[in-house]
């Protein structure tokens, strides 16, 4: 009895066991399944085309860079795919080309130039080589026999360049590009119809030239519209640190556009007489802003040297004191921008035409040269004045002219200069 009560114990252990393997084994591969269509969910599908070989992945990378790692293909940084190797993989089928970089030889008359690039069109290798393409030039593309002399370069860009000439159509020059031969063919070429009051300052036979200008009129009046550049506007800010002769550009600005038509009278290919009719701007200038240096000697130093020159030129101390009161307002004894004055117009052209204009003692001298001359009676009124106060007035009203003096301030540094010297 007791055997045959632990072979019943054993057995119903053994189904026990059976029942719980069963289960593990449902709910796995279950699970597998689930995680299997998951994946599949996810996956692309992705062919790549390289060197004329195409191969298919199956793959859950979310890049093109990551397909192809997975595919086992290399992309050097010269090399070029389509799509870009950044470029996102969402879900789908995706194609991917693969040019690889190649030595090219860009024969552009007689200079060569080798280039290493993937680029495909005569364009684009011409661009990867810094080599302009013009639409009217001529270009082949052919594989190079003799490699070792072309630089280990298989390919090689020739460029038949067009020949390039002015055309002036109807008072507009424009530069030009032909392979014809003559004049009479590029008219045809580029489609210009002669009327009857049209004239062609060459004869149609002529050899086209390199450089050479062409012109095609209408006798009698007629309204031309040109393109034109508006003035770049440029702002200079003085720079006491840095030395006369100094310039940088703060800011870069550029030329504006205009559209400017004009009536002309045009007699056998000369123009007679033109008259502008109307200006529309097209873009608007930028302004431009440079730093110019304007360090000669420091404000300080140009007091000083101010002080001793006025009194040299036989002005009392009082009356020197109002002169540089003025100067001290104006602009603090600095000789950038309009000079320690603050000239303008012809004035600061006469100072700015003297060698070393921006040299204090230029700008003194520059300053007794106008009192002896036209401002002789702001100077004959200077001597006779006795105060601080009338000398800063008469140098004011008559010499400087402003237009918001600030007197009291004028005063107040012609005794603070005083009281220093």
């Amino acid at each position: 009895m007791k055997n045959n009560s632990l072979i019943e114990s054993f057995a119903r252990g053994w189904w026990l066991f059976a029942a719980i393997l069963v289960c593990a084994i449902f709910w796995t591969v279950r699970s597998v399944a689930a995680d299997s269509t998951e994946k599949r969910g996810d996956n692309r599908l992705v062919t790549i085309h390289d060197r004329g070989q195409e191969q298919t992945v199956v793959t859950d990378a979310t890049t093109v860079r990551g397909a192809l790692a997975e595919a086992g293909v290399d992309v050097s940084q010269n090399d070029v795919t389509e799509p870009s190797v950044s470029s996102e993989l969402r879900g789908g089928q995706y194609n991917v080309n693969v040019y690889r970089a190649r030595p090219v030889v860009v024969e552009d008359g007689v200079s060569q130039v080798r280039v290493l690039t993937a680029a495909q069109s005569p364009v684009a290798i011409a661009k990867a080589a810094n080599v302009t393409l013009y639409d009217e030039d001529r270009t082949t593309m052919e594989r190079v026999d003799d490699v070792l002399a072309h630089g280990g370069a298989g390919l090689k860009l020739s460029i038949d360049r067009a020949t390039p000439f002015t055309f002036v159509l109807y008072g507009k020059p424009i530069v030009a590009r032909t392979h014809v031969a003559t004049v009479g063919d590029m008219l045809k070429e580029k489609g210009v119809k002669l009327g009857a009051q049209d004239g062609v300052s060459l004869p149609d036979a002529t050899p086209i030239t390199t450089n050479m200008t062409i012109s095609v009129w209408r006798n009698g009046v007629q309204t031309v519209t040109l393109e034109e550049d508006i003035a770049m506007p440029v702002r200079q800010v003085y720079d006491v640190n840095q030395p006369v002769g100094y310039k940088q550009v703060q800011t870069p600005g550029k030329p504006g556009k205009k559209q400017v038509t004009y009536e002309i009278n045009t007699q056998n290919g000369r123009e007679v007489s033109r008259k502008e009719i109307q200006s529309v701007a097209t873009a608007q200038p930028a302004e431009q802003v440079e730093v110019i240096g304007a360090k000669s000697s420091t404000p300080a130093e140009n007091e000083a040297i101010a002080w001793d020159y006025l009194i040299a030129q036989g002005f009392s101390r009082n009356q020197t004191a109002g002169i540089m009161g003025n100067l001290r307002q104006e602009h603090s004894f600095r000789t950038d921008g309009d000079g320690i004055a603050q000239w303008t117009g012809g004035r600061l052209a006469a100072l700015l035409s003297r060698p070393n204009p921006r040299s204090i003692q230029t700008q003194l001298e520059f300053l007794m040269f106008e009192l002896n001359g036209g401002y002789s009676k702001v100077k004959t009124a200077l001597l006779g004045a006795s105060s601080v106060e009338q000398s800063v007035v008469i140098f004011q009203n008559q010499y400087e002219r402003c237009g918001v003096c600030a007197e009291s301030k004028r005063v107040q540094y012609a005794y603070e200069i005083l009281g220093r010297h």
